[in-house]
């Protein structure tokens, strides 16, 4: 059957590529053999992984939620693959302690950048053949977590959108979303800094009790399952919704 999950002549973008998760799978693809542009607001950042990947990783600094800049972006491309929509950010609060401002900041990053990636790449993937679309949704869009209203819409809004376009493009790309549940990266920790400044030990031990099997995911497992899914052994895999939450949606 010869090597699985190889990615070889593939060409992937992986929006918020430069940190936590978006950097684990930008390390992944490529090391399954596939050229990958990391996308960053960090372009800094994203240069140095991409220096650090090697030979047929690049970068490119593009605020995801201006339209026009997407795209720009993708029109610049010769040829796309792989589309992964992994940039997201989170808030804490019920309905009562979410500002509109932040209830909007988050569709912006979490919505509508999936929405404007998605449809500026669809050309590059309809033309490739093989392309197919990631989305990193979250077990917040599957189930409710308290405090986290804005968060659970967005990722529930990824969810949807993600079914639709797979029925949409059926047999021309293939659209997937996955969900992990709480993974240790540095959007954790950043968490962490804003609403427990000082009780972050005590948070991140209760963040990973939290999970069934007694700890937070790390971003190398999220990657992975993204390599899977982009390989030609995933060919049926369509409109699928993947967890990867140590149990947690299984309780």
């Amino acid at each position: 059957m010869g090597a699985p999950f190889r990615l070889d002549q593939r060409r992937a973008v992986v929006t918020g590529g430069a940190s936590g998760i978006g950097e684990a799978t930008s390390r992944a693809l490529a090391a399954a053999g596939a050229s990958v542009t990391i996308v960053d607001l960090e372009r800094e950042r994203a240069l140095a992984l991409a220096a650090e990947i090697g030979p047929g990783a690049s970068a490119a600094g593009v605020d995801v939620t201006d339209e026009e800049a997407v795209r720009q972006f993708f029109s610049g491309l010769a040829r796309l693959d792989i589309l992964v929509n992994n940039a997201g950010i989170g808030f804490v609060g019920s309905i009562e302690e979410t500002p509109f401002a932040d209830w909007d900041r988050l569709f912006r990053v979490n919505v509508d950048a999936v929405y404007f990636c998605s449809k500026h790449a669809l050309p590059l993937l309809l033309a490739s053949g093989r392309g197919q679309i990631v989305n990193i949704g979250s077990v917040a869009g599957l189930t409710a977590v308290k405090r986290r209203f804005a968060y659970c819409a967005t990722k529930g809004a990824v969810i949807a959108l993600t079914r639709q376009m797979a029925i949409d493009y059926a047999g021309r790309i293939r659209v997937n979303c996955i969900c992990p549940g709480t993974v240790h990266t540095p959007f954790v920790e950043g968490y962490l800094e804003r609403f427990h400044q000082h009780e972050k030990d005590k948070v991140r031990a209760e963040l990973h009790a939290r999970q069934p099997i007694g700890r937070m995911g790390r971003p190398d497992e999220v990657a992975y399952m993204v390599v899977y899914v982009c390989s030609d052994q995933a060919e049926y895999v369509t409109g699928s919704i993947l967890t990867i939450d140590g149990g947690w949606t299984a309780q």
